[in-house]
């Protein structure tokens, strides 16, 4: 059992997703959105930090996977979302959580199996996979996308580890 905490970070809003994963098998517990308040760019950080550590306060997860920043057109908006996301990191690493970063393509691809997939299909298939009554909101989806992800590759390193003891003749079982 694995509780994964997924961040999509934002400066505006930052989404967040939490799953309780056993094997291949995933199950939602809270997704959800932080609505950043703040005038100035230090209280939006706070406001982030503050956000993220609560969650990881109430869910204690084990891990959390978070969206790598990628390079936009406009170096401001770019340089914000690499701030955001350095708030949310230190949220984690505050209460000594490994952080794995995913880049958006390779989160669509684990997710809905084309690394160019857009919102809706991402909020279509975090839905079927979770087993959702409701579709959530985007940025909330992307985060509990990034979990899955996590989770999944989790999954197939161990996989592969397993193989590679058995390829050089020796079998592990845990």
């Amino acid at each position: 059992m694995s509780i994964i905490l997924g961040i999509d970070p934002g400066s505006r809003v930052t989404g967040y997703g939490v799953i309780n994963t056993v094997g291949s098998k995933h199950e939602y517990i809270a997704s959800g959105c932080i609505r950043v308040k703040g005038e100035t760019l230090p209280e939006k950080l706070k406001y982030i930090f503050d956000g993220v550590n609560q969650i990881i306060e109430t869910y204690i997860p084990q891990e959390m996977a978070i969206e790598q920043v990628f390079m936009s057109k406009n170096a401001d908006s770019a340089l914000k979302l690499g701030q955001a996301r350095g708030a949310a990191m230190v949220a984690g690493t505050f209460h000594d959580l490994p952080v794995f970063e995913y880049a958006a393509r390779r989160v669509k691809q684990s997710v809905v199996g084309k690394g160019s997939a857009d919102k809706t299909q991402v909020q279509h298939m975090v839905t079927l996979l979770l087993k959702l009554a409701a579709t959530p909101q985007a940025d909330a989806a992307d985060a509990l996308a990034i979990a899955l992800c996590h989770a999944n590759s989790r999954l197939s390193m161990i996989k592969m580890g397993g193989a590679n003891a058995v390829r050089r003749g020796r079998v592990r079982t845990v």
